[in-house]
């Protein structure tokens, strides 16, 4: 593992000024907070498992984090600040055939 001696940018300081949901995201929010099931979660820290089943070969993987987790904690009632481990896996699959698989964990160190 190689290890860089430098404060990690938060994405507050990375952006100037505010910044606006568009009404993709607000919609996208709306229907994925009403998809997901109620759980019980474990006290925090947490381990967060991802796995997007994506279509566009060339979307990043780290694109649906933010917005994902963001969504989870508002559904859950947690913060992501407790989130320690983050596991993220990019699936292609066909056009139509998008998914988000999550897992939500206690995090033993």
């Amino acid at each position: 593992m190689i290890e860089i001696k430098i404060k990690p940018l938060s994405v507050n300081t990375a952006w100037q000024g505010k910044r606006f949901k568009t009404q993709a995201y607000k919609n996208y929010e709306i229907e994925l907070f009403y998809l997901l099931k109620k759980i019980a979660l474990p006290p925090p820290p947490y381990a967060l498992f991802f796995e997007f089943g994506m279509s566009n070969k060339s979307m990043d993987i780290d694109n649906p984090i933010k917005p994902t987790t963001d969504i989870l904690q508002k559904r859950y009632n947690f913060n992501d600040r407790d989130i320690y481990r983050l596991n993220v896996v990019k699936t292609i699959v066909k056009k139509g055939n998008e998914f988000i698989k999550f897992k939500i964990e206690r995090y033993e160190n």
